[in-house]
């Protein structure tokens, strides 16, 4: 068989529009431009294995993390994140999901299948463990950290996106061979920018205001909070929720511009080439998008569970600000962009997490593995 025919299989997980999903679509978008007859494909195990209870899960999930937040981040960290160096079994998800995975695998036939999410990832490790598995599998991560639901030392190759978890698995005992610090993928219309931080005294500056896809999080009640002077200027990407876009435009103020979804890469490359800066949430792929276009971030809420741990992640990587203190954003920004030794500090620090990188493009790697 020729590299050209072979497939790929892609599991997310849930078929809500996160970064599991962006992530493989990307590499998806990105294998087939480049090899036109390789065949990808994207299978989500719930919806594939359970049918409609996927839509029930999903819209559950959403209303626990917007109801009860601190309840789904306690557990969270709990079950997935404690002890992260001590491997753990999780026996209700086998029950429920590994007969499926065969099934899948058998039905599908892949040459090589990549997780962007941690169950499926489990369910093949386990398979692997069994003997019942033996073609590669790729863990991409899509936040800044690993959990104990991932698979990991079955997995044959591990794409990560920061040095403290090439470290943890080093130490779970993965060579260290099989384990690229490649990054979050982002599509290949986001062009990287080789420098990007302005040096400060602007008259204007240009903010990015971002909440992720389905607008979920603290977004209104920051915007709430801006007192806008006209020094900056607020591009707020609404994603899909239209009914905050119809409130700002509402409002009908010159300095806090809604724009609504956003499909092409390429018009959301443009637009981060024109901003200085950005207000968003640590939501995996939107950070490493502006780790590629080198822009300051200001993170103003994390969501429960992962966030809240890429955003301690990021602080310890010095490449993101925490901006817990909503009183007077537009001055503590303008103050960061006026600083010599802050514009200093990012660029040391972006440069620093870029030095690191696999020069390899992630397309390339993931064909010598095939």
């Amino acid at each position: 068989m020729t590299l050209d025919s072979k497939k790929i299989l892609f599991l997310p997980f849930l078929n809500i529009p996160s970064g599991h999903h962006q992530v493989a679509d990307s590499l998806i978008h990105e294998l087939e431009l480049n090899e036109p007859s390789m065949k990808c494909e994207k299978a989500e195990i719930l919806s594939y294995s359970y049918g409609k209870i996927e839509a029930l899960v999903s819209g559950i999930y959403l209303k626990w993390i917007h109801k009860f937040p601190h309840v789904y981040n306690w557990i969270y960290q709990q079950s997935v994140y404690k002890n992260i160096e001590q491997p753990k079994n999780f026996k209700l998800y086998e029950l429920l999901f590994l007969a499926q995975m065969k099934r899948l695998v058998k039905e599908k036939q892949p040459d090589c299948v990549i997780c962007t999410h941690a169950l499926p990832s489990y369910m093949l490790n386990v398979m692997k463990e069994k003997r019942i598995l033996n073609i590669p599998v790729i863990n991409v991560y899509t936040d800044f950290f690993i959990h104990r639901f991932w698979g990991t030392d079955q997995i044959d190759f591990h794409f990560v996106s920061s040095p403290n978890m090439k470290e943890l698995l080093i130490k779970k005992g993965i060579p260290e061979e099989r384990i690229w610090f490649t990054g979050i993928p982002t599509h290949h219309e986001i062009k990287p920018n080789n420098f990007h931080v302005r040096k400060g005294h602007t008259p204007t500056l240009s903010i990015m205001v971002t909440g992720g896809n389905l607008g979920v999080g603290a977004m209104e009640g920051l915007l709430h909070n801006i007192q806008t002077s006209g020094k900056i200027k607020f591009y707020v990407l609404c994603g899909k929720n239209n009914v905050l876009y119809q409130k700002l435009k509402r409002l009908n103020n010159k300095n806090i511009i809604p724009l609504a979804y956003i499909t092409s890469r390429k018009e959301m490359n443009e637009l981060y080439d024109s901003i200085d800066g950005i207000l968003t949430k640590p939501g995996g792929v939107t950070i490493s998008e502006c780790l590629t276009k080198r822009i300051p971030m200001f993170i103003y809420h994390a969501l429960p569970g992962q966030e809240v741990i890429n955003l301690d992640q990021l602080q310890q990587l010095g490449v993101v600000y925490y901006l817990n203190n909503w009183d007077d954003i537009e001055s503590q920004l303008f103050t960061f962009f006026e600083s010599k030794e802050h514009l200093e500090e990012i660029n040391s620090n972006l440069e620093n997490y870029h030095k690191q990188l696999t020069d390899q493009k992630i397309t390339e790697l993931i064909k010598q593995i095939l």
